[in-house]
């Protein structure tokens, strides 16, 4: 009998429903992946593990004991811990404070036991972390290190990791994966959430796959390829790689010129990058996570001022024009890397969202009137054709999957039609089928003979999207690369590198 026992979980939000007899077994110390489609009920299954949610129908057993989860505190009680995609940490106290907030006795609790017994418990892991530094002060890497020590302080025996690598560099997820074979050596046991196949392949023990609330399989990770889980995810082959059509490049639509910007903290983040698209041209950006990335594609689409530089639309200067301006008089579509803080407003609903960017004009609204009903039709048909899954263009955004999400953005930028469309890491915590509908949606604002400035840390997604590769490390732009010249050894070195070279086509 397994360790773990889920057994006929049923759960609807009003008329919809999230999940539909789910039953899924895991056994002690072992690490099972649960994989689906953005919007498949993964993260609904695991709120009710940790008591987020309660089931309208089935029993949680654990170590053949039916246990009745109320709440996140009942879960611990009961040795469940939970690890969320976005942390929940107090940036203003310690590593320490953080591990023993809500512990019986809270922050008046002997601090130097405490600080000896989680020393010795992070050594043990391998999650070396000093527990007096403050959290603001650590990277996001450490703070998920944190988060892990705080529920194996906790004496949990089942973990649930929420889609952990989505938060950290490339760098950094190797030794991630060790931590968690280290927890499997030690006897916990691990429920991962991810859209990763090549993390589940190096880690996972077993799998299981939902799809709209089904579970349409179990495998053992041994036994099993890639392509198998694919097609179970999303329920038909994917489409394989193609070469890029040929397309008749157009005149150059974004022209960027020295441009230099800082941080949110004021420190010089973009250092004198140049380069330039031509309409029906992709131009891929990839380099580490935190290299000016996010500085380049925030300033180009005006939300951050530059120190120096110059930025072109078809000629003309788009500096000292507000983020309005751009979208409107140049035309410029932004998808952000933040769809929660940039993209989306969480609280209104799909319709509201989709209005954002052009509530004022028309077909939207006449005479300063907001259309509502022409602003539900329209939203409903974008939802249509850009496969938002949804059960009300009047519900929530917060309450959409990551990936529906981030179709319900692509949509509003993309049919305001615009001469420039900025993706930043558009496919960053999403499934196979997600990522493939966003790409196409790439493809055919390519075929269209727009320009796409596509910036990813996934060096695999920008070499299948791009015309050409641009490789960025320390603010400097280091290279750009012909797609048919680049490699990944030497896209690899110019990333370490800030010596400039440029391979023009």
């Amino acid at each position: 009998m397994s360790y773990l026992q889920l057994e006929g979980i049923g759960k609807r939000f009003g008329d919809f429903t999230a999940l539909k007899d789910v039953t899924l077994g895991v056994s002690k110390g072992s690490i099972h992946a649960l994989l689906g489609e953005n919007g498949a009920g993964k993260t609904t299954l695991m709120n009710i593990l940790y008591g987020f949610y309660q089931p309208d129908s089935g029993v949680v057993r654990l170590d053949g004991r039916e246990l009745s989860i109320d709440s996140p505190r009942q879960a611990l009680s009961d040795g469940i811990g939970m690890i969320h995609q976005h942390f929940m940490l107090v940036d203003n106290l310690s590593v320490l404070e953080n591990v023993v907030l809500g512990l019986p006795g809270g922050l008046r609790l002997k601090l130097t036991d405490h600080r000896r017994k989680l020393i010795e418990l992070s050594a043990q892991v391998g999650l070396n972390v000093d527990p007096d530094r403050l959290i603001w002060q650590l990277p996001i890497g450490m703070r998920q290190r944190v988060e892990i020590l705080k529920a194996l302080y906790r004496d949990v025996e089942v973990l649930i990791l929420d889609e952990p690598t989505s938060v950290l560099a490339p760098t950094e997820i190797d030794a991630f994966l060790q931590i968690l074979d280290n927890l499997r050596s030690m006897g916990k046991t691990m429920l991962f959430i991810t859209h990763k196949l090549d993390e589940v392949f190096r880690v996972c023990d077993r799998v299981t796959v939902l799809r709209r609330g089904n579970v349409v399989g179990h495998a053992q990770v041994s036994e099993s390829t890639p392509q198998e889980i694919s097609r179970l995810m999303v329920g038909r082959e994917l489409a394989q790689p193609v070469e890029l059509p040929m397309v008749v490049q157009g005149p150059v639509v974004l022209k960027v010129r020295a441009l230099s910007a800082n941080n949110d903290r004021g420190i010089q983040a973009l250092n004198s990058v140049s380069f330039e698209i031509r309409a029906g041209e992709v131009l891929g950006i990839v380099g580490v996570d935190g290299n000016g990335q996010a500085e380049l594609a925030d300033t180009i689409a005006g939300m951050r001022h530059a120190q120096s530089g110059e930025v072109y639309m078809r000629g003309q200067s788009m500096l000292g024009h507000d983020v309005a301006s751009r979208r409107k008089r140049f035309r410029v579509g932004y998808v952000p890397e933040d769809r929660h803080s940039t993209g989306l407003v969480l609280d209104f609903t799909l319709w509201e969202n989709a209005m954002l960017r052009d509530h004022r004009r028309s077909p939207f609204s006449r005479f300063a009137l907001l259309k509502t009903k022409r602003a539900r039709e329209i939203t409903k048909d974008w939802c249509s054709r850009y496969d938002v899954r949804m059960h009300s263009v009047d519900q929530q955004v917060r309450f959409l999957s990551g990936g529906n999400q981030q179709k319900l953005i692509f949509a509003r930028e993309v049919e305001c039609d615009p001469d420039l469309l900025i993706v930043m890491q558009p496919c960053k915590g999403l499934d196979v089928g997600a990522i493939e509908a966003v790409q196409g949606v790439v493809r055919e604002q390519r075929q269209a003979g727009k320009a796409v400035l596509y910036i990813s840390t996934e060096l695999e997604e920008v070499m299948a999207i791009s015309d050409r590769i641009g490789v960025m490390c320390a603010g400097h732009l280091t290279g750009v690369l012909n797609r048919a010249d680049a490699t990944a050894d030497l896209i690899g070195s110019l990333m370490t590198s800030t010596a400039s070279q440029e391979v023009l086509s």
